[in-house]
């Protein structure tokens, strides 16, 4: 519903989420357009200074009449929209969870709310099973719930504590333990790290005109153009293009998506084509990492004239001390 007391607001690029490709792409065409042309909606507070910022949740989107409404009614009208929400962490869909937070042992590094446990978790070990969980859904740089595994199993080393923890990994299943016969013995843990199950966030999964089957934006994979509406572009995790959902495929689609939805601004159609570039930097250790990069084919794509398959301490550096450089004053300016 809009309230009659807020004033009907028009962009031109209406940009909805302020992440990664959400930032990006703000920062770009704002500084194209000029000011008054771009806004971008978004709660949070890490935005490019030239767009106009809504510090608003969209609730509503309306693709057939170009409008989306945010959580105060504001609606919002816009000639081009990029969605670039992101994905949502469910940690409901656990049982116990969010409230097993509160408890000794229980940790996840995919919330800024219950990162800080893993740390006390690591610290509090004393022996018995270490826990490590990985969500039967789409999931956001899938290979985190192995990194930290990994450095667990190094701390512990490092801590005397190894030959006191049963490490154990479970993946992409209905419950963390399948066979119900030997999960009552299973449950006890001195540690559990949880990768909650994820999905696109509800007010994008409730619109089926612009979403696929499972919820997910419905674009091109290649050009990153809606299929249904052409006006309409997505980037990053709530889209249903089949690569990792990581930042370096936010990277690798934006130059795509940027240039594509330039030449519709010009009334042109789009014609690059997004290779499906996708990065997860693994980290094995303290001072090792193997720099996993591969297309929606799961083929390599690397970078290095050298085996990327191999732990590096060079790509650890790369990783720990460029990365962030790079994704803060190369991609988001």
């Amino acid at each position: 519903m809009v309230h009659a007391s807020l004033p009907l607001l028009f962009y031109k690029l209406v940009v909805v989420g302020g992440g990664a490709g959400g930032c990006a792409t703000a920062a770009k065409f704002s500084s194209k357009l000029g000011a008054g042309s771009v806004a971008v909606i978004e709660p949070a507070d890490v935005l490019p200074k030239k767009a106009d910022w809504i510090k608003q949740r969209v609730v509503t989107f309306d693709p057939h009449k170009n409008k989306v409404i945010t959580q105060d009614g504001q609606e919002i009208s816009y000639e081009f929209l990029v969605v670039a929400l992101g994905i949502q962490l469910n940690y409901n869909q656990i049982k116990g969870l969010p409230d097993a937070f509160e408890t000794p042992g229980v940790c996840s590094n995919y919330s800024p709310h219950y990162v800080n446990n893993t740390l006390e978790s690591l610290k509090n070990f004393k022996e018995g099973n270490a826990l490590f969980s990985f969500p039967n859904s789409l999931i956001k740089c899938p290979g985190a719930p192995q990194k930290i595994m990994y450095i667990a199993d190094q701390y512990f080393r490092k801590h005397g504590k190894r030959d006191k923890a049963n490490i154990q990994y479970f993946s992409s299943l209905p419950v963390i333990f399948a066979v119900k016969k030997y999960a009552d013995a299973l449950w006890e843990y001195e540690m559990l790290h949880v990768a909650p199950p994820m999905s696109s966030p509800d007010p994008l999964r409730q619109c089926a005109p612009l979403t696929n089957e499972t919820g997910f934006l419905n674009v091109d994979k290649h050009t990153l153009q809606h299929v249904t509406f052409p006006n309409v572009f997505g980037i990053g995790d709530c889209t249903n293009v089949p690569i990792a959902k990581t930042a370096a495929a936010v990277a690798g689609q934006f130059g795509v998506m940027q240039k594509n939805l330039s030449l519709v601004m010009g009334g042109a159609s789009p014609k690059h084509q997004y290779d499906g570039y996708t990065s997860c930097p693994l980290v094995t250790g303290y001072n090792k990492c193997i720099l996993a990069e591969f297309d929606m084919n799961l083929n390599p794509l690397e970078t290095f004239p050298i085996n990327q398959a191999k732990e590096r301490r060079t790509m650890f550096h790369l990783k720990k001390d460029m990365m962030p450089t790079m994704y803060w004053d190369g991609m988001l300016k």
